[in-house]
């Protein structure tokens, strides 16, 4: 689907992950949950973190089982994650994740703006889904078109359709 369509900046890649990249997939995962560390205890934190990994990737397996699952890369180093799915007429993120000092680079908004160039030839909307109290990612998404579709418990799902299907919409067409 990606294919060499996908027109990223500034030395960014994506690439297929690979069975090494176990370690760097863990500790990007940790380096999202600082909440678990308010615990106090190191080691009932770190523990706990392990777990979440685990019950994350589980069940983002069990229920994407045909997502791609990809490294993003700046240069020569992996920055981030982006797991992408296929199988519902759009294309769902399901997941990106940034390293700590990739973040607030643009690299985040250069991947989802890529992929809306995907979705645009396909054409498919993209959607997502967000935690409400992530304010910062529900501001990005908004400013790259997103909007609100379905709000329920702590997650709103955006959708952002291209320009080919809002007018299909505005004409009467599905979707």
């Amino acid at each position: 689907m990606l294919g060499s369509g996908v027109d990223l900046p500034g030395g960014l890649y994506l690439r297929p992950v690979r069975s090494s990249d176990a370690g760097f997939l863990a500790g990007l995962y940790s380096s999202t949950r600082n909440d678990l560390r308010l615990i106090g205890d190191r080691d009932l934190s770190e523990s706990l973190i392990e777990m979440q990994f685990t019950a994350q990737s589980n069940a983002y397996g069990q229920r994407y089982p045909d997502a791609m699952h990809l490294i993003i890369g700046e240069l020569d180093t992996e920055i981030g994650r982006l797991i992408l799915d296929f199988s519902e007429g759009s294309v769902h993120l399901v997941d990106l994740s940034l390293r700590a000092e990739a973040r607030g680079k643009g690299h985040g908004s250069a991947v989802i703006r890529a992929m809306q160039q995907v979705a645009a030839r396909m054409p498919a909307p993209v959607t997502l889904s967000v935690r409400q109290d992530n304010l910062a990612a529900a501001a990005l998404y908004q400013r790259l078109g997103f909007q609100i579709e379905q709000q329920a418990g702590v997650h709103a799902r955006m959708v952002w359709y291209p320009a080919t299907l809002t007018g299909a919409l505005r004409a009467g067409g599905n979707r």
